[in-house]
């Protein structure tokens, strides 16, 4: 009886071990102690007929008309869109051209979370053609002023390590996204 006991307490204390150490927060060294975006989303990646370029697909979410480099699309809207430095749904991330963005990107805001976070669909992310959807993006400028951020990184389940500069972003005014069909 001492015996099984014993084994009782000790699996009940292992438990509570368990209880008290599962889903660390992730802290985040710009100020907001948790990635709330990364809570209340899912990430996912989608793989569609062919491969998606993030030019396209972000034309056909938003219903913007530019064309060219994502990089251009922040001079491009000039007189033509609105151009913001704060995000809204429906407007299009353009993140600048960079060592490692040679081409920039562009990805649709899909929900604004907080101050200094995003959630995003765009396309050819890790350079293979896919969508991802729910993807949460981080400001991690000095003034809070959206001028560089951190994509999440699905395949890993956290936040990218690198930091990409941002153009801004750029809108119809109308607000809102269209679900695109990935059988292109």
């Amino acid at each position: 009886m001492k015996r099984l006991s014993f084994i009782f307490l000790g699996m009940l204390g292992l438990s509570l071990t368990a209880c008290g150490s599962s889903n660390e927060r992730q802290v985040n060294p710009y100020g907001e102690r948790s990635l709330q975006s990364a809570r209340m989303a899912d990430p996912k990646i989608v793989s569609g007929a062919r491969r998606v370029q993030c030019v396209p697909y972000a034309r056909r979410l938003s219903g913007l008309t530019l064309r060219g480099d994502a990089w251009t699309w922040w001079p491009g809207a000039k007189g033509r869109y609105q151009r913001s430095s704060t995000p809204s749904v429906g407007s299009v991330i353009v993140l600048d051209r960079s060592d490692r963005l040679r081409h920039g990107h562009i990805a649709v805001v899909t929900k604004v979370v907080n101050s200094r976070e995003i959630l995003v669909e765009h396309a050819n992310w890790l350079n293979k053609g896919r969508v991802h959807k729910d993807q949460p993006v981080l400001d991690v400028s000095k003034r809070n002023d959206w001028s560089a951020v951190r994509v999440w990184y699905t395949p890993g389940n956290q936040m990218g390590a690198r930091t990409y500069p941002v153009a801004g972003f750029v809108s119809s005014g109308r607000g809102g996204f269209r679900a695109a069909s990935l059988d292109y």
